[in-house]
């Protein structure tokens, strides 16, 4: 054990002994620089007997270049990637640079990553290693937090070294913090190290100013004189602990001959760890192969198979200390050493750390390897690249369009406020129209993404006006971005809304009904919003139809902008936006697209709500969570909201709706506090306190969001006509009526048939319930045919036909309680009691029921779906697939697959 380590070290062999058992386990180191946890990877690397263990270490100077720390850590297990299928194999190695390739999406790397490290483990456990995670690129930090967010049963152990857990990607997985030694183990330790001699307040005093710290406990003592240490005279004063430390190395660094301490510096300013290439650079400094012997017999530096400092702060100590000259001396000949053919990309970094000014060439050199960066989907590594060659570009105008080019990939590695101070200097050059007009565009986005509120709707409609004549299919997709970020904004619109965007794009000339789906989606919307909501609806059903039949992605991820699912909810039209939501979902999860995938399973859980197929919605909505935890993207909650309004559950409801209304507030998501005020009014209505679901459902129609207003009405006309307000609730008729009898669905039709029907009486009003009930049972909205039945066996039993109202009653109360939708079924049993029936109480469900993971897994096992299959298109290993379904068989009572039915 390591000194005063021992509650540590003892977690780390347990998870050790729960990975040779077959389990998985991921664990973050968190501490201060020196307190050790270096040391910890280095015991959990001893103990690992009978594993395969492969390590990494961030390095600062590699931060920018995608997948270098990923790579780094797969290089001993590369040759395992032929067995992985197909599309994982070739986007990991397009990711390393070993295969040309489309952009790869960086959590389809981390899905292969995942793949490869289960396979591994299937011959020996596998222990991976990550020192300095602080400092590894987005792209692998990204991909590795992906992956341990997603082991369960693969024998694999992931485990991260970071300072600062909240300051990264790694935020949310498990955590172990450690902190300082004791004073007992802090005066051992400085003894053991120093031995006698030592006088006691000398002691006292170091092991005060190291507050525990075992690199600080053992550097200090090492700025002493013999004299201090027995006396306690001249100890150093207060600074920060880091730095200390750092300086505690350069003491060290400095006693060394100057060749030496310049083979430390070149070492430090490549992290590859190439003893070859290190040699070969040193060869053209004129550094002699016997300037290696001081530094490791100072304990400072290893050269074995690979370099390596003995510690991160003496790699970052001697390249901060170091003048700049000397900087750009070492970093030319490691560019000088470097094969520009096997690794072009790094010579192009050091050559522009070399370079003493403006230098076209080398602006040049990182423009392409941006490009490179942009093959391997490396967006943060495209920015840095681009960046750089900027700052070294000498003409004015070239400069500028690099620094436009280094904004927008800035905006795309999720860096707004670095993209926002790149367009000052874009700014400051020449720019064409089209530049010009990209730019106001990125501007546009950039607001978007920093604030979610209305600033960006008119930043993006002053771009679209610009680009209109010199590139009009750009001008109709920033449009549509204008609509996404109005949309979004909703009620909470403090610049141009939805309306003022489409007086915008109205004026565009009217697209051929062959053009892309995106120009009919503006132009949709545009007649949507400035002519009515007739006028949009042909148009609009153009669009979707077209949106159907483009297989792009790029074209797919546009048109989520403005929310194609809620454009079909809009058009009442349930057999477009069912198969509009599948085919999303399943675009989604082809291209690997995790950015895009968890809003494109809250659109399709949401169809499963109105199929009244809660559990589905519920697995949907729990594997979109996932992803977004494990992604770090926006969790989508409207379904959450509503799916909780359904069921009726009050507390819990009212929890997520108060949440999400303060959190939207704060955020400027004017729409989610329309799918909030829709929520509430659902749910009142169903536990029949219609007082207070009328003021939510007329708090909810005082904004035209899409999708939401026609809904959020029929609870208005029910809430109304329940509490005594007709006048609202037929005021409200009116509105629907207007969009029903527009759009011309079954589901529109019989929800107009069952809303008038609650302001008619005697003949009337049974013909038109009879009505919706015919029409809502060709759709695939069972919610609405159950509240049909409902609302119609009410009215039958006030008219005392009991008989009548039983058989409806019944059927909602039957369909509800299926569902889950528990308010509305009690509603319906206390109808139905009122006739006289007599209701068997449903019998109790087993204990062991199955999560909503478990489930969904047995779904598609049922379907004869792979493990393999399964575990891809969940984004888990087989191995997980199969841990879950041993789980299954033990809830059900079964033994195989096929009972599974």
């Amino acid at each position: 054990m390591l000194r005063g380590r021992t509650a540590e070290c003892r977690r780390l062999d347990q998870l050790l002994a729960e990975a040779r058992s077959g389990y998985s386990g991921t664990l973050v180191i968190s501490g201060e620089p020196g307190i050790g946890k270096s040391a910890l990877l280095d015991y959990l690397a001893g103990q690992a007997s009978g594993c395969r263990v492969v390590r990494a270490g961030g390095v600062e100077s590699e931060m920018e270049l995608a997948f270098a720390g990923l790579h780094q850590l797969c290089v001993p297990i590369l040759h395992q990637v032929k067995h992985l299928p197909g599309p994982l194999r070739d986007a990991l190695e397009a990711a390393f640079g070993l295969r040309a390739g489309e952009s790869p999406d960086r959590f389809v790397i981390g899905t292969a990553a995942l793949m490869l490290f289960s396979d591994v483990a299937q011959e020996q456990p596998l222990v991976c290693l990550v020192d300095d995670a602080q400092w590894l690129d987005l792209a692998s930090v990204q991909a590795l937090a992906f992956v341990g967010r997603r082991l369960l049963a693969e024998s694999v152990l992931l485990v991260f070294a970071v300072r600062e857990i909240s300051e990264t990607e790694l935020d949310g997985l498990p955590e172990m913090a450690i902190a300082g030694l004791d004073d007992k183990d802090a005066r051992s330790l400085i003894e053991s190290v120093i031995g006698g001699g030592l006088d006691a307040q000398v002691r006292d005093c170091l092991v005060a100013e190291a507050h525990g710290n075992p690199l600080a406990l053992l550097a200090l003592p090492r700025w002493l004189t013999p004299a201090q240490l027995a006396g306690g005279f001249n100890l150093p004063g207060a600074g920060p602990l880091a730095s200390r430390i750092e300086e505690s190395f350069l003491v060290r660094v400095k006693s060394l001959p100057p060749p030496t301490q310049r083979l430390l510096l070149t070492a430090a300013a490549d992290p590859v760890g190439d003893v070859a290439l290190l040699w070969r650079a040193a060869e053209r400094l004129g550094i002699g192969a016997e300037a290696a012997a001081p530094a490791e017999g100072a304990g400072l530096l290893e050269l074995g198979t690979r370099v390596r400092f003995s510690h991160p702060l003496v790699r970052s100590a001697v390249y901060r200390d170091a003048p700049l000259c000397d900087r750009q001396a070492v970093d030319r000949a490691l560019a000088d050493a470097t094969d520009p053919q096997l690794d072009p990309d790094r010579r192009a970094w050091h050559r522009a750390r070399a370079a003493l000014g403006p230098d076209e060439e080398v602006a040049g050199e990182l423009e392409q390897s941006a490009e490179r960066a942009r093959a391997r989907g490396g967006s943060a590594a495209v920015a840095a690249f681009l960046e750089r060659a900027t700052e070294l570009t000498p003409d004015a105008a070239q400069r500028s369009a690099r620094a436009l080019a280094a904004a927008e990939a800035k905006l795309d590695a999720g860096a707004p406020d670095a993209a926002y101070e790149l367009t000052a200097t874009a700014e400051l050059g020449p720019l064409d129209e089209l530049q010009r007009a990209r730019l106001e565009r990125l501007r546009g986005e950039i607001a978007f993404a920093q604030s979610r509120g209305g600033d960006a709707p008119p930043l993006l409609v002053h771009a679209a006006k610009l680009l209109e004549p010199i590139d009009p299919a750009s001008a109709r997709e920033t449009y549509l971005e204008a609509f996404g970020a109005a949309d979004y904004a909703g009620r909470l619109n403090s610049g141009g809304g939805v309306r003022q965007v489409a007086e915008q794009a109205g004026a565009l000339p009217a697209p051929p009904e062959s053009s892309r789906a995106i120009d009919l989606l503006v132009y949709g919307l545009a007649r949507r919003f400035t002519d009515g909501y007739a006028a949009g609806v042909p148009p609009l059903k153009r669009a979707l139809n077209a949106l159907l039949r483009e297989a792009d992605s790029s074209t797919t991820r546009f048109a989520i902008l403005s929310h194609p699912g809620s454009v079909a909810w809009d058009l009442w039209d349930d057999e477009m936006w069912h198969e509009l939501d599948n085919r999303m979902a399943e675009r989604a999860r082809d291209a690997g697209d995790l950015g895009f995938l968890p809003m494109a399973l809250a659109y399709r859980a949401w169809a499963h709500m109105y199929a009244g197929e809660f559990a589905e919605t519920s697995a949907l909505i729990d594997e979109a969570h996932a992803i977004s935890e494990a992604t770090g993207s926006p969790y989508f909650r409207n379904t959450s909201l509503v799916l909780a309004a359904w069921r009726g559950h009050p507390a819990p409801a009212l929890d997520l709706i108060k949440t999400a209304s303060d959190d939207a507030t704060v955020r400027g998501e004017g729409r989610l506090l329309g799918w909030a005020g829709y929520a509430t009014a659902v749910l009142y209505n169903g536990l029949g306190d219609y007082a207070t679901a009328l003021p939510a459902a007329q708090r909810t129609v005082e904004y035209d969001d899409l999708g939401i207003l026609g809904v959020a009405l029929v609870e208005l006309i029910e809430a109304g006509v329940r509490s005594g307000r007709r006048e609202a609730a037929a005021a409200a008729l009116q509105q629907l009526q207007e969009r029903t009898r527009a759009s011309g669905t079954e589901w529109a039709l019989g929800t107009e048939a069952y809303s008038r029907a609650l302001l008619s009486e005697g003949p009337a009003a049974d013909a038109f319930y009879r009505e919706a009930i015919e029409r809502l049972q060709r759709t695939r909205v069972a919610v609405p045919l159950a509240r049909a039945h409902l609302v119609y066996g009410e009215w039958l039993r006030r008219e005392n036909r009991r008989a009548d109202a039983r058989g409806q009653l019944s059927d909602a109360y039957e369909a509800f309680r299926r569902m889950g939708a528990d308010a509305f079924a009690e509603r319906a049993l206390r109808e139905l009691l009122a006739t006289g029936e007599t209701v068997r109480k449903p019998t109790a469900q087993p204990p062991d029921t199955l999560t909503a993971q478990e489930a969904h897994i047995a779904r598609l096992a049922r379907e004869g779906r792979t493990n393999a299959e399964i575990g891809a298109e969940l984004f888990i290993s087989p191995r997980t697939v199969e841990w879950h379904l041993r789980h299954v068989f033990v809830k059900l009572g079964i033994t195989s697959r096929k009972e599974l039915r």
